[in-house]
């Protein structure tokens, strides 16, 4: 008979299992074969009860990931049906209406059984490099041309896995073993919070998590409502205009404050795009519930409860809600700007508190390599996927600056030069900060970054850019001044698409430049001294520093003598 358990050990308990699915996900990143995962954290972890409703979510990890698999669980328990969920068993998908919104995310679920009875389900989710298709990339019309797709289905039943899934998998990608490699770490690491669960369980002498799952989900929403209670009941509309693929894209919400939630309407948002940009509903409410958690209840924990209050709506087949069969291999480049969409009306509702415009989505490109056509390649070229994750700057806070080259709302970390050129015959001839590309303001925008990429003697590769921001940098907030735009060209100055796929020849670079955040507040309010120091660590130029912020012909040769002669100011 389990023990009736305090409020105290309830909290100890809900504090656990956020440790074991942090534990979980980092077993992944230990395992994963993907750089992707392994580097840069493309991944989620969580912990479900019986009735699909997540418990608590790993640290590591993105919202994306993570608030779109939120709802998944509840799909693999109504696709398998309550009476084909064995012990032993391991679902898998990469459904993107079921799953986290595009075929190159596999998700894993795993029942987990306790002295033979279901007590609950762990999923976890990973980005891969290759799905087989088009591959990473805008270019599809379809889903189906996109990669290969695997309904929600057993990948080990009872214990057994299925090696005629596992055959057909191998047959269909660019890369194999690494593909193979990742579902069996995924599966590893729904393994290991598993078995931390059944020792906590242990510990606490639960038979189930019926109490523990009650604590949780009851404060959590008690807490949440607290917060949208307390906050005015206004409604305000926001947008803002991206590159898309051919033509501009306008996203629009409606934000409403009412009782006991909030909506978000993204009615008057543009309608599907004829590439691989759209993005479905799942990773739309995601990234909107993420917007609105950050902003609002940023340390109450991620499970059901803290997410349900906010309420995500927009029409069918509009960009932000696109139904199948719409082409939504880049679903994140639009569902990165959904949570400055958001702010952009909340800004109007909850002043001084939401950040200026940034980067937005990940300043992403995948380049297949092959050895070169044009003439005969060294014996030892090779073909390989090289997927590299970087960021531009954040947007500037209403009391702090933005953030360099890091990554919101997205949260992966950029790979490092040594992984990306480990990972295949590519060479990163450059990798640094860009300065003056952080919006001038009261508080400066993040830095964006340079980098320049060529493929190693003997090769030649295609490029899949996946590049926003070059035709509509980030916008500054209360008088704050525009983030740099993306730019994007090979080195003897053939200009290059912000998105798609592009031909590189052997011997070329590609040179790119990716935004900055914006401003925040008058560029004539920003302290003197934090001028002088941006100029100093060369965030900014001598040019920038006299325009925009100000500051004297004196002050600036003062530094200018400071760096030549590596003193103090």
């Amino acid at each position: 008979m389990a023990q009736t358990h305090s409020n105290v050990a309830y909290q100890v308990m809900w504090n656990r299992l956020i440790s074991v699915v942090e534990e979980q996900a980092q077993a992944l990143v230990r395992t994963a074969f993907s750089t992707s995962v392994r580097e840069a954290g493309d991944l989620s972890a969580g912990v479900y009860d019986t009735e699909g409703r997540m418990l608590a979510q790993a640290v590591t990890g993105t919202p994306g990931h993570v608030n779109a698999m939120a709802d998944a669980v509840a799909h693999f328990i109504r696709r398998i049906g309550r009476q084909n969920i064995l012990e032993g068993d391991v679902y898998i998908t990469n459904d993107p209406w079921e799953g986290t919104g595009h075929l190159h995310d596999i998700t894993m679920v795993t029942p987990s059984f306790h002295r033979g009875k279901l007590v609950g389900f762990f999923a976890c989710t990973a980005h891969i490099v290759d799905i087989g298709g088009r591959g990473f990339g805008a270019d599809a019309a379809s889903v189906y041309e996109e990669g290969l797709y695997l309904p929600i289905m057993k990948f080990a039943d009872a214990g057994t896995v299925d090696e005629t899934l596992v055959r057909i998998i191998r047959g269909n990608v660019r890369e194999p073993d690494q593909l193979i490699g990742d579902i069996y770490a995924l599966t590893t690491c729904n393994e290991i919070g598993h078995r931390r669960l059944v020792d906590m369980m242990e510990e606490f002498t639960l038979d189930d998590l019926t109490g523990i799952a009650s604590f949780i989900l009851d404060n959590s929403r008690r807490a949440t409502l607290e917060r949208i209670n307390a906050l005015p009941r206004q409604q305000a509309s926001g947008e803002m205009t991206i590159d898309g693929f051919d033509t501009p894209i306008t996203l629009k919400v409606t934000v409403s404050i009412e009782e006991d939630r909030i909506l978000s309407d993204f009615a008057g948002t543009s309608g599907l795009d004829k590439k691989g940009i759209n993005c479905p509903l799942v990773y739309t409410k995601a990234y909107a519930c993420y917007a609105l958690k950050c902003a609002i209840a940023p340390e109450i924990p991620n499970n059901a409860a803290s997410l349900a209050p906010f309420q995500i709506t927009a029409p069918e087949n509009s960009i932000v809600h696109a139904l199948h069969p719409a082409p939504v291999a880049l679903r994140h480049i639009v569902g990165h700007f959904v949570p400055d969409t958001v702010y952009a009306a909340l800004d109007q509702i909850l002043p001084n508190m939401v950040p200026a415009e940034g980067a937005g989505c990940l300043c992403n490109f995948q380049v297949s390599l092959r050895p070169r056509t044009d003439a005969e390649a060294p014996a030892g070229a090779r073909r390989a996927e090289v997927l590299t994750f970087n960021s531009g700057g954040s947007g500037a806070r209403p009391q702090h600056d933005g953030l360099n080259a890091t990554a919101f709302p997205s949260g992966v970390m950029t790979m490092p030069v040594e992984a990306t050129e480990h990972a295949g015959p590519v060479v990163i001839w450059r990798k640094e900060l860009r300065p003056d590309s952080g919006g001038a303001g009261r508080q400066r925008g993040g830095l964006g970054q340079y980098m320049e990429v060529s493929a190693r003697e003997g090769h030649e590769f295609d490029m899949q850019a996946m590049f926003d921001r070059v035709d509509h940098p980030a916008r500054g907030r209360q008088g704050g001044k525009p983030g740099a735009p993306t730019t994007i060209a090979q080195d003897d100055g053939t200009a290059m698409r912000g998105k798609g796929k592009q031909f590189v020849p052997h011997g070329r670079k590609v040179m790119m430049a990716f935004p900055g955040g914006a401003g925040y507040g008058d560029a004539s309010e920003r302290p003197k001294e934090l001028v002088k120091r941006d100029l100093l660590r060369g965030y900014i130029s001598a040019e920038v520093a006299a325009a925009d912020y100000g500051l004297s012909a004196e002050d600036i040769k003062e530094i200018q003598e400071v760096i030549r002669t590596g003193g103090d100011v």
